[in-house]
């Protein structure tokens, strides 16, 4: 399928197509939480991977190529394979086999499967599966639906009662920005009525989209991380801001965001200071 053909009814069918990949995962992914595998690392210790996330995206991959074959996937495991390998060529996947491996591997019940469908420069598809709870978020050009019910983002209007969810700071920000870093940190605990380190930025955002967490926000992430997501979040009624990526970059290529339901004042938001979005006040 080449990005010229994408329509609803193609967006549909590049849905329906993830959502086939993302469940080949879910029972592997099930019989294995809890077993406590073994953790090798990729970038440092803060950067887990298992045998479990590579197996689930090989059968991603072996799904992809068979209903969507010529596509190119691009694998948070296995990197770029397939078709012309170019933007402007057939339809170009990204995949998380496993977005909160960490979690997976500790046993916590908060890790997901992230599939995006990417054609003529945007976001046409996107699942995001919870296989412990059985709740397949699915995300096209018709709208954005659980487990084949409407959704929408719709909740807290304000910080003081609000529920965010975030991976904010993260090592890495703590070593750029140091006690900056914390201060802001704090600034969100005391604003918002509540504020939770889920671990699985793929699955935050895919509750912005259900009306279940208020706001998200976070730095350091990849597209598989968040291409899906932010579709969730945008067919849901929501908002989703890339942050900190090239100008005239593509929104899943920026290396941070801000998410937040349709009522969620933003613009009024300590979040919009942290994240950059407004001049730090007094300034």
């Amino acid at each position: 399928m080449n990005s010229r053909d994408i329509d609803v009814p193609g967006s549909r069918e590049l849905a329906r197509i993830a959502e086939t990949a993302a469940r080949a995962t879910g029972d592997r992914l099930r019989g294995a939480f809890r077993s406590r595998p073994e953790v090798a690392l990729k970038r440092d210790f803060h950067d887990p991977v298992t045998v479990h996330d590579k197996a689930a995206e090989e059968t991603i991959r072996e799904v992809l190529a068979e209903h969507a074959p010529g596509s190119v996937v691009v694998g948070e495991e296995g990197g770029v394979q397939g078709g012309a390998q170019d933007e402007a060529g057939d339809v170009r996947w990204y995949v998380d086999p496993i977005d909160g491996t960490a979690n997976f591997a500790a046993g916590l019940p908060f890790f997901c499967t992230s599939i995006a469908a990417v054609a003529g420069g945007e976001v046409v598809a996107g699942v995001v599966y919870d296989p412990v709870r059985d709740d397949m978020f699915t995300a096209s050009l018709d709208g954005a639906t659980c487990n084949g019910e409407p959704i929408r983002a719709a909740g807290a209007a304000a910080d003081r009662t609000g529920v965010i969810v975030t991976g904010y700071p993260n090592a890495r920000e703590l070593k750029r920005a140091g006690d900056a870093a914390l201060r802001n940190y704090a600034r969100l605990v005391e604003s918002f009525a509540t504020v939770r380190r889920p671990g699985s930025a793929a699955l935050c955002l895919a509750h912005v989209a259900a009306g279940w967490s208020d706001a998200a926000y976070g730095t350091s992430v990849n597209a598989w991380d968040v291409a899906a997501g932010l579709l969730l979040v945008r067919q849901a009624g929501g908002t989703y801001l890339p942050l900190g990526g090239a100008p005239g970059g593509d929104d899943w290529d920026a290396p941070g965001y801000v998410a937040c339901v349709g009522e969620f004042d933003l613009a009024g938001s300590v979040l919009s200071e942290i994240a950059g979005l407004a001049p730090a006040a007094g300034r």
